[in-house]
């Protein structure tokens, strides 16, 4: 076994425990497209420090924003590729959001394999490539494991020994663990999971409640005023 597979199955061990476990109900009256209420809970000022402090998190909405939206996402959750359409659309309608990307591999070890290179592009360039690279990376099928994740990077351009050389640095092992850690800590039990105002949304609400739950943040500095 490789030292490169140690340290994916030493992560893998590390990952929410919670994620088989039922989501608990809904703390604040948010619902989705449907009607129905989804589930979310409210977080410490300390843990929403905590989450701005994540080694591995990039911003591609407007770094001055006066609304911060963490998305947490899988590369190989259904249920992130479905929803990716929905924040690329929100991202580039809401010129005043700051979108935050956080790679959160918990599903499988090619999840890992791809957000190692994933994590190792935010090294090497700019956030603006980061997304592009996020688009490209749904916009394809199948499974996301690290020799997928490259190939974008060779098409877009991307030195390929750099980045293989960033992905396998201990410090991008270290990012994902903190991520693992801390998301476990805040009971981010489905994916996508999002962070805002102070409180954790478990699942894709869909677009329209995204935007809902971001006014409400500009008014009133809550997720429902």
């Amino acid at each position: 076994m490789t030292r490169r597979m140690v340290a994916f199955l030493i992560l893998l061990l590390l990952l929410p425990a919670a994620q088989a476990q039922q989501i608990g109900p809904a703390q604040f009256p948010i619902r989705g497209v449907d009607g129905t209420p989804v589930a979310n809970h409210g977080l410490t000022a300390e843990q929403m420090a905590r989450v701005g402090r994540l080694p591995g998190i990039v911003n591609v909405g407007n770094p001055k924003g006066d609304v911060t939206l963490y998305e947490f996402y899988d590369l190989n959750c259904p249920f992130c590729r479905k929803a990716a359409a929905d924040v690329d659309t929100l991202v580039r309608s809401d010129s005043a959001l700051r979108l935050v990307l956080v790679p959160y591999p918990v599903l499988s070890a090619p999840s890992i394999e791809g957000a190692r290179v994933e994590l190792a592009l935010r090294e090497i360039a700019p956030p603006k490539t980061f997304l592009e690279f996020h688009r490209r990376i749904y916009a394809g099928r199948g499974v996301i494991d690290g020799a997928r994740a490259l190939a974008v990077t060779k098409d877009m351009g991307i030195d390929q020994g750099k980045i293989i050389a960033v992905a396998n640095a201990p410090r991008i092992t270290d990012a994902m663990r903190a991520h693992a850690r801390l998301g476990s800590e805040l009971k981010l039990m489905a994916t996508p999971a999002y962070v805002i105002a102070g409180v954790a949304i478990l699942g894709h609400p869909g677009l329209e409640s995204l935007r809902k739950v971001i006014r409400a943040v500009r008014a009133c500095k809550k997720v429902v005023c």
